[in-house]
């Protein structure tokens, strides 16, 4: 028989990934968007599986140490799933006695402030919430595919803002005029003036969830941050307010949103343990973290800047009905004709699914647009059911369900 684009009888073999040799020139840490420093391998210019590698992840320190990879190393490098860089092992035969062992800063390599490495864990940090690498980081999370996703505001826009201190918040971003904008290089009015609407229509609509992920809290990716905006809206219902106007400013239930957050990390921090996925350690982190005062002023000043997130629907208690995708695990891969990535995944997440980013043995469906490419190889592998584009919509419509096989 068959399953979807594959036939059962059919058997998926993987080649062992190349394998070459290359050279560590340096290895560097660099600051992430939560201040932990990753260090990076600088290599010596590598062709591998089809394109030239010259930076690899460390990951951290103890994987340097656990590799026992040095400054100078002749080491083996491979694509790990024939997509990312790996240092898999230095040559130590070919050592000179020339090698260094690479030692973490003990101060933050971009804005010197000492570094914290909590006791018993392995992720070293910068403390800084205003250190310049992780605002850079920050902010484009926050304007990014995940967070309000603002078209044409990637990193060669950023910088420019950054380095112009045109943006020290993220409500700076809705603060930027026409003529700010055609003053970066690159820009005429023309290109201003859509970039600017793009930001505008950002400020009203984007959903909850994705207001909150882009804020970019402790331990929480976007799944997570959906349940908590749905947790949020029960707590703060939105139908207890006017209906959203984005003239009237401040949004008064995204206010009021925002002051549950406050009152909830000080008055009831226990209470975050209610949200699907979230335990102890993490409803300890994001009530430290929405206690902060600079989280507190990110969240006044997107409020008063006229931010006005989609507010989730939540019915009535006992009205609630299961939807078509309810508690099943899927995965969007390739280019779908009507759906951006982030709507395929809200759709998902209100048909009662939850949308995941790789394909394993807990997945139960694969949305597979146009080039699809190694996820899709992966789910035939595992024997993933896979819907197109088309199935997918009959699916959300209620019009039958998704195939068991």
């Amino acid at each position: 028989g068959l399953v979807s684009r594959a036939p059962r009888w059919a058997i998926a073999f993987k080649f062992p990934p190349e394998q070459v040799e290359s050279v560590v020139e340096d290895i560097v840490p660099y600051v992430g968007r939560t201040g932990t420093l990753t260090p990076v391998a600088h290599l010596a210019p590598t062709k591998v599986a089809g394109s030239t590698v010259a930076r690899a992840t460390l990951h951290n320190l103890d994987e340097v140490r656990r590799k026992d990879i040095r400054i100078g190393d002749t080491v083996v490098l491979q694509k790990a799933g024939d997509v990312i860089p790996e240092v898999v092992r230095p040559i130590v035969e070919r050592r000179t006695g020339a090698e260094r062992e690479f030692e973490m800063p003990t101060t933050c390599p971009v804005c010197g402030t000492p570094v914290i490495q909590d006791e018993g864990a392995v992720r070293v940090y910068c403390p800084n919430t205003a250190c310049p690498a992780r605002l850079a980081q920050e902010f484009g999370h926050f304007v990014g595919r995940g967070g309000m996703d603002i078209e044409g505001a990637g990193w060669a826009v950023l910088s420019q803002l950054l380095e112009r201190g045109m943006v020290h918040s993220r409500a700076d971003f809705f603060r930027l005029t026409v003529e700010d904008l055609v003053s970066l290089e690159r820009f005429a009015h023309k290109s201003a003036a859509n970039l600017h609407g793009r930001i505008a229509r950002a400020r009203v609509g984007r959903p909850l969830a994705r207001v909150l992920n882009g804020l970019g809290m402790p331990q929480v990716g976007e799944q997570t941050a959906n349940d908590l905006a749905n947790w949020l809206a029960e707590r703060v219902r939105p139908d207890t307010f006017p209906p959203p106007d984005a003239d009237v400013v401040p949004d008064p239930w995204f206010a009021a949103v925002a002051a549950e957050l406050r009152r909830i990390a000080t008055d009831e921090p226990e209470a975050f343990t209610e949200v699907p996925g979230i335990g102890p350690t993490v409803a300890a982190a994001l009530s430290r973290w929405f206690a902060a005062e600079v989280t507190r002023d990110v969240l006044r000043e997107l409020v008063e800047v006229g931010v006005v997130p989609e507010r989730p629907v939540v019915p009535p208690a006992g009205e609630r009905t299961a939807g078509p995708l309810d508690g099943k695990t899927l995965v969007v891969t390739g280019t779908l004709e009507g759906f951006t990535r982030p709507e395929a995944e809200e759709a998902i997440r209100a048909a009662g699914g939850k949308p995941v980013g790789s394909v394993s043995k807990k997945t139960d469906y694969v949305i597979a647009g146009e080039n699809a490419g190694l996820k899709l190889a992966k789910a035939e592998e595992l024997g993933i059911a896979t819907l197109d584009e088309a199935a997918f919509c009959r699916v959300l419509a209620g019009e039958g369900p998704p195939p068991t096989e």
